[in-house]
């Protein structure tokens, strides 16, 4: 008799082993596919999570990125411009909002600013408006530099082109619908592509760079057609603006200040101060991406915990009965948390598959809805975001389970089967 109980007690130990090992691998996967309902619910919520991280990491770190472009690309610490109500706003609206336009001021004003106490490079730009019209591929802001003088423009043509740029040869920006090798007409002229320029998240990426001999041939050819009314001046005597480097030792607000004070009908304008209210602009859009993340990882992190209670609820009477076949409390509350940490990975990588094509498919439509530079990572930047935002939006999930593990482990199985009864 001896034998017999210890054989049944050696019997039921063996049985309630592999139950024990049935519940770790393979009732996790059973019960997540038996409730598919409960299952796209909790992965959709992790999936928010997750999309809502990456999509707002993205969008700050692309805004960051964008104005710290700006200010590379700006190159100068002030900018000269004619004395005019509206040459600052006119240049920020070409450099800021991609409204093309020109201004033009005598070119005696660069040797006069050259001279100032301070100055370390200095060099002109010019800027002329295509039109929409029959003497025009197409609307655009056309910046001519001087390569002999040039700080600005030509570092970041270099990356792209490595030879000089010949007569009537131009530049165009990366959201410019042409191939390298085509050709855009501008007032009559012809003018071929040599290269296109890597994206700076601005508007100036919808922009027209060529060189001095150029664009005065574009702009007397504008005259012809009279359809540049404020280049009324031979081109070979004026400038649209002076860029200014300031020497090491020297304070850009002093050498500003005395070009405003000392040369006549020009406004001296530092560039820090250009983009100052783009940078607040920024910090505003940015500091409200990160609000929102909070708040909806917050009401997500809430949600979790209270679907997961619920459902600890709605299953009780499932989890008595494993308990009552042989499976422990333990290995319960395992199986819980592997079910948790299943839907919420899967749910966390289809968010951060998903965000990453919404930013890279929309980022253009953001930028222009924002009205800032918006720069956006490679994809190396943004599949580590990505990796990131995954793994935090599963922990979150798992760890939104843990309390509901907790109670489970808690059951007291014979109370659970009486109720009802």
């Amino acid at each position: 008799m001896l034998l017999c109980f210890l054989k049944t007690e050696a019997q039921k130990a063996k049985w309630r082993g592999k139950a024990n090992k049935m519940s770790i691998h393979t009732l996790p996967f059973k019960n997540i596919i038996r409730k598919p309902g409960r299952t796209v619910a909790l992965m959709i919520i992790v999936f928010l999570m997750s999309f809502t991280l990456l999509a707002g990491t993205v969008a700050v770190s692309s805004l960051q990125s964008g104005l710290s472009s700006l200010e590379t690309r700006l190159g100068a610490d002030i900018i000269v411009l004619p004395d005019t109500t509206k040459s600052k706003t006119d240049l920020e609206n070409i450099m800021f909002q991609g409204v093309p336009g020109c201004f033009y001021m005598d070119r005696s004003y660069l040797d006069q600013l050259s001279e100032v106490e301070g100055v370390e490079k200095i060099t002109a730009q010019y800027y002329l408006a295509s039109v929409s019209a029959g003497c025009c591929s197409m609307p655009v802001q056309i910046i001519g530099f001087d390569p002999e003088t040039d700080f600005s423009v030509t570092p970041w043509i270099r990356q792209s082109y490595g030879k000089d740029l010949g007569k009537h040869d131009i530049v165009v920006g990366c959201n410019i619908n042409k191939v390298v090798g085509g050709k855009l007409k501008f007032y009559g002229l012809e003018c071929n592509i040599a290269a296109k320029l890597d994206e700076t998240g601005t508007e100036l990426d919808n922009a027209v760079y060529c060189n001095v001999d150029t664009i005065k041939d574009l702009i007397s050819a504008s005259k012809e057609k009279g359809l540049n009314e404020l280049a009324q001046k031979d081109p070979d005597k004026i400038i649209s603006s002076v860029l200014i480097k300031v020497k090491d030792g020297y304070g850009i607000d002093d050498v500003k200040d005395y070009i405003n004070i000392y040369v006549r009908h020009v406004e001296a304008v530092g560039t820090k101060s250009m983009i100052s209210g783009i940078a607040e602009s920024l910090s505003g859009a940015a500091d409200m991406i990160k609000v929102l993340i909070a708040a909806v990882w917050i009401f997500i992190f809430v949600l979790l915990f209270v679907v997961f209670s619920a459902m600890i609820n709605e299953r009780k009477k499932e989890f008595a009965v494993y308990r009552v076949i042989g499976i422990s409390r333990a290995m319960l509350a395992k199986t819980l948390l592997m079910e948790a940490a299943i839907l919420s990975l899967i749910g966390a990588l289809a968010g951060c598959i998903f965000a990453a094509l919404f930013m890279t498919a929309f980022g253009t439509v953001i930028e222009q809805q924002l009205g800032l530079p918006f720069l956006m990572p490679d994809i190396g930047t943004i599949s580590l975001y990505g990796l990131i935002a995954a793994a935090a939006a599963a922990v979150i999930g798992s760890v939104s389970a843990f309390y509901a593990a907790f109670k489970l482990s808690r059951v007291d199985t014979g109370l659970i089967l009486r109720e009802g009864n």
